[in-house]
C-alpha cells in the first residue's frame, strides 16, 4: 500500500515502535527511510547531512545503524537538521516525497499519558503525506493487521480512509470494520423522557449500523458518545485504526477539532491519520 516510508527513529522507544509498525505497513516492494532529527538552528549549507556537526553526524549514523540492525530490515538512513522534529521530519517527507511518515508516541510516564507528546502532535499538525502512530511498546508486542477499523461518518475523508482501509486489508488478507459515533442533539437531550430519549438513542445507533452495513464488505459498529472516547473504546477491538483528516497547515485541526490529538495519546492500536495532504 506504501512504497515510500520515513520512520522517525531517536534512539528510545518510540523510534523502536516506528520502525515495527512501519515494517507492517510498508509495501512488499516498498522502500523504508530510517530518519534522525537533530534539533538546532538551521545551517546555511544546504543538504540533509551536510549542517551536522561531524561528531554530531558521526554519532547519528551510529544510532541510525544500530536501528536498522536490530529491525534487521533494508533502510536507507537519513540525517536532518531543524528547530523541530515535526518540521524535520515534514520537510524530509517532502522532499523524499514519502507517502507515509510512521512516528511512536512521545509520551512517558503519568504526564506523558495524558499530554501528547510535542513531536508527536508536531509530526501530525501539518503533515505532507500520512502518519502512523505507534502506541507505546508496540515493537515488544507487534500483531498482525487480522482487522482493520475506520472511523466513519459517510464525509469525504471517511470515504478516503475507507478506501484505503480495503486496500490494506487486500494486501495482508484482513477484514475490515466500521464505527460511526451518534450522539442526540442537546435540545433533545433536556427535553426528553427518559424512555424517549433511550429509544431515540438506539433508533440512531441502528440506522448507523444500517449505513455502513449498506457499504457491503464492512463489518458495522456504531455507538452513543463523544467522538473520541468512542472511537478510542472501538480502537482498542482492532489492529489498526484509521481516521481521515480535515485539517491541513502548520495550525491545522486534524479529523474533528482534536480528536487526532486525543487518540494519539489514548489509542490502545496503531493509528494512521490520513491528512489533507495524503489525499
Amino acid at each position: 500500500m506504501f512504497r515510500n516510508v520515513i520512520v522517525g527513529v531517536d534512539g528510545r522507544q518510540g523510534g523502536r515502535d516506528a520502525t515495527a509498525l512501519a515494517k507492517q505497513l510498508v509495501a512488499a516492494d516498498g522502500k523504508l527511510a530510517l530518519t534522525y532529527v537533530q534539533l538546532g538552528d538551521l545551517s546555511s549549507v544546504p543538504g540533509s547531512g551536510a549542517a551536522f556537526d561531524p561528531i554530531d553526524r558521526e554519532r547519528a549514523l551510529a544510532l541510525l545503524n544500530a536501528a536498522r540492525d536490530a529491525s534487521q530490515i533494508d533502510a536507507r538512513l537519513l540525517l536532518k537538521r531543524s528547530p523541530s522534529a515535526g518540521r524535520g521530519l515534514h520537510e524530509l517527507a517532502e522532499s523524499e516525497h514519502a507517502d507515509l511518515l510512521v512516528v511512536g508516541s512521545t509520551s512517558h510516564g503519568l504526564i506523558g499519558r495524558a499530554l501528547i507528546g510535542d513531536d508527536t502532535r508536531g509530526a501530525l499538525n501539518g503533515a505532507p503525506c500520512a502518519v502512523a502512530i505507534a502506541p507505546t511498546g508496540y515493537s515488544e508486542r507487534p500483531s498482525a493487521l487480522s482487522e482493520i477499523g475506520v472511523g466513519y461518518n459517510g464525509s469525504p475523508e471517511s470515504e478516503h480512509a475507507l478506501a484505503v482501509s480495503r486496500a490494506l486489508a487486500a494486501a495482508h488478507g484482513a477484514r475490515v470494520s466500521a464505527f460511526e459515533a451518534v450522539s442526540l442533539p442537546a435540545h433533545t437531550i433536556a427535553g426528553a423522557a427518559s424512555r424517549a430519549r433511550r429509544e431515540s438513542i438506539k433508533e440512531l445507533v441502528d440506522k448507523a449500523r444500517e449505513r455502513i452495513a449498506a457499504l457491503g464488505d464492512v463489518e458495522p459498529h456504531a455507538a452513543y458518545g463523544a467522538t473520541t472516547e468512542a472511537l478510542a473504546s472501538y480502537g482498542a477491538t482492532v489492529d489498526l485504526l484509521i481516521v481521515g483528516s480535515r485539517g491541513y497547515g502548520p495550525l491545522g485541526r486534524l479529523v474533528h477539532g482534536s480528536v487526532s490529538d486525543h487518540l494519539a495519546r489514548t489509542a490502545r492500536c496503531p493509528l494512521l491519520v490520513l491528512t489533507r495532504g495524503a489525499a
